[in-house]
């Protein structure tokens, strides 16, 4: 038994991930980063959750949900700054908890990326075709609801959007990063520029009375979910934090940065700074223009505000704008998750078949695997559905890599590059960064727990079966016997 544990821990040799990973070019920059962190923090939630988490938690006070899941995601954002810029490597947790931990614990943090980036990409592709279909009904014009809703939903048979707007980014990503992080940069700024348009227009509707009480009453909903109350904000934060797992996908592009030690903190942490100044600003102008009851069950509440506040025309560009910038974060999602794929194939994890580059270096045989699962995924499955269950692997992923700190403090400047960014206030802050994540993870919906469970049993399963014997360090075992 001693000897089976000893081989579920093996740890990988950092130097092994440096050089595999040197055949991706280093092409993105602090610029790139920024607009690759923005772009998939602000995405499909800032224009959906606000409205959502107001009506079923929170009330007014989704401003301080929004809040209080920026400072837990900050904390963490701070340990993966020094894990990036210390092992700039594809995969991010994945790869930085192989080397600090070790094989298995590795592979339970990437296969709960995994899940993330499956479900992600599905539900920002979902939530693109939610906002477009809006849009068009501002024209009155609709689609057949057998081609704009998920199976068994609405007499829906497939989300067509959803499954033509994955296809277009992934035939983008697959010429390379270069021409992905031009696009990036230009939709980035374009949505932003819509987000503060809302913003300044929103101000002037805005009625005091919608925000008060602020933190409304607690009382339990009728499916027995919190509202109201500190309860109903702790509800909501949990809910919310899928909006700021995009410094994750920062982090998995680290292997195509330029000069990571720098690039990747600036990146990680400035990419936070302003998407919480956004979501925080954008929450409090759309409970301030209209009672949070109001956003219940609505899928584009961003565009329905301005239209009912008597700004139709404003309306329809922002709207027609924010749809084009969510094209940001799925490029984001789609980037992230292609790297996470190929460093299961490059470790032999997954079949190898993931973890070659065509001749250009590029992952694109990973990419197509992501593609295909996110039709899947988000062609079929109701948008509601999809939401609840992002944030349990990521705060996974988050509890190693806060604890991981801890493990690489006494490796840096030995076998693994000493950064010249550190987490400040070590080793307190690495501590708080666990609770906090632990604490949003403990309150997920009871469903969201249920299902990451189960993808966790199927990922030691497919471990178990498949990982454990086929990965690049069992094979060196197997060579020195």
């Amino acid at each position: 038994m001693r000897a089976f544990w000893q081989r579920l821990i093996r740890k990988e040799d950092p130097s092994v991930y440096e050089d595999k990973d040197s055949h991706l070019p280093r092409v993105l920059t602090v610029k790139d980063f920024l607009a690759l962190g923005v772009g998939t923090i602000v995405s499909t939630t800032i224009f959906t959750l606000p409205g959502v988490v107001a009506a079923t938690h929170a009330g007014p006070a989704v401003a301080l949900s929004c809040l209080v899941a920026a400072i837990v995601a900050g904390l963490v954002a701070f340990a993966y700054a020094e894990m990036a810029a210390a092992m700039p490597f594809a995969g991010s947790a994945y790869s930085w908890i192989n080397v600090v931990f070790g094989e298995v614990f590795g592979w339970i943090a990437g296969w709960a990326l995994l899940a993330e980036y499956f479900i992600a990409v599905a539900f920002v592709a979902s939530g693109l075709s939610a906002n477009f279909r809006g849009l068009l009904e501002t024209f009155h014009l609709s689609m057949p609801n057998a081609l704009a809703n998920p199976f068994g939903t609405n007499g829906g048979i497939v989300d067509i959007i959803a499954v033509v707007v994955m296809v277009l980014v992934a035939m983008l990503l697959a010429r390379g990063l270069s021409n992905a992080a031009r696009v990036e940069n230009i939709l980035v700024v374009l949505k932003v520029v819509a987000i503060l348009a809302f913003i300044a227009i929103g101000l002037t509707a805005v009625h005091i009375e919608n925000l008060t009480p602020f933190i409304p009453k607690f009382h339990l909903n009728p499916d027995g979910t919190a509202f109201g109350g500190w309860q109903g904000i702790y509800a909501g934060v949990s809910m919310i934090f899928l909006a700021y797992i995009g410094f994750d996908s920062i982090a998995a592009n680290s292997a195509e940065a330029k000069d990571p030690e720098k690039t990747m903190p600036r990146g990680i942490i400035g990419s936070l700074i302003i998407a919480v100044i956004l979501f925080v600003s954008v929450s409090l102008v759309l409970v301030g223009m209209f009672n949070y009851k109001l956003y219940a069950n609505n899928a584009a509440p961003v565009g329905w505000a301005l239209t009912h506040a008597g700004h139709p025309v404003a309306a329809i560009v922002i709207e027609a704008v924010a749809v084009i910038g969510m094209f940001t974060a799925l490029i984001g999602m789609m980037m992230a998750g292609s790297r996470l794929l190929y460093s299961f194939g490059r470790d032999g994890m997954l079949p190898k078949y993931l973890g070659k580059l065509s001749k250009d270096g590029l992952p694109n045989n990973a990419l197509l695997t992501l593609t295909i699962v996110g039709i899947v995924i988000g062609a079929f499955f109701p948008f509601a559905f999809l939401a609840q269950l992002i944030s349990a692997g990521t705060l996974i992923a988050f509890m190693f890599v806060a604890l991981g700190i801890y493990r690489l403090r006494p490796r840096e400047g030995k076998d693994i590059a000493n950064p010249s960014f550190k987490m400040p206030l070590y080793p307190v802050m690495p501590a708080l960064g666990f609770l906090g994540a632990l604490a949003v993870f403990m309150g997920l919906d009871i469903q969201a727990k249920v299902y990451s469970g189960i993808w966790f049993v199927i990922g030691i399963i497919v471990y178990l079966t498949y990982g454990v014997r086929h990965s690049a360090l069992s094979d060196k075992a197997k060579q020195r016997k």
